[in-house]
């Protein structure tokens, strides 16, 4: 989901459209310490679906390095330099970016294998 700001209702939709589409899942949560990640109703959220929390640490930004490596290949091969016109063109180009990079991009520390077949490996071993 995309909105408009960085609010609780967004967390909250967001994190209950996915554990809907997946209800068997218990993953890892990681977050930054946003205000929307700290609060009581947040954790009771992570509570009854059966998740654990997990936090950067204060002044640990390298916590959260996979995520913000992401973005920066985002934003240096599919952001900077370019007009969007639209929200809507914006959203389709990010989308469009998190399926590739899920499903086309190759990576090296994955050994030569995109994000899913790493995965699928995974859940075959």
């Amino acid at each position: 989901m995309v909105g408009d700001s960085n609010d609780n209702p967004l967390v909250f939709q967001t994190f209950d459209r996915a554990v809907k589409s997946n209800p068997d899942a218990h993953p890892l949560f990681h977050s930054d310490r946003g205000f929307q990640y700290t609060n009581r109703i947040f954790h009771h959220k992570l509570e009854k679906a059966g998740m654990t929390q997990s936090m950067s640490r204060v002044a640990k930004c390298i916590d959260n390095g996979p995520m913000e490596g992401f973005w920066g290949i985002l934003k240096r091969e599919r952001y900077y330099g370019k007009r969007f016109t639209s929200k809507k063109e914006l959203v389709d180009m990010i989308e469009n970016c998190i399926r590739y990079y899920n499903n086309r991009r190759v990576q090296r520390n994955l050994g030569v294998l995109t994000p899913m077949e790493k995965h699928n490996l995974y859940l075959a071993a």
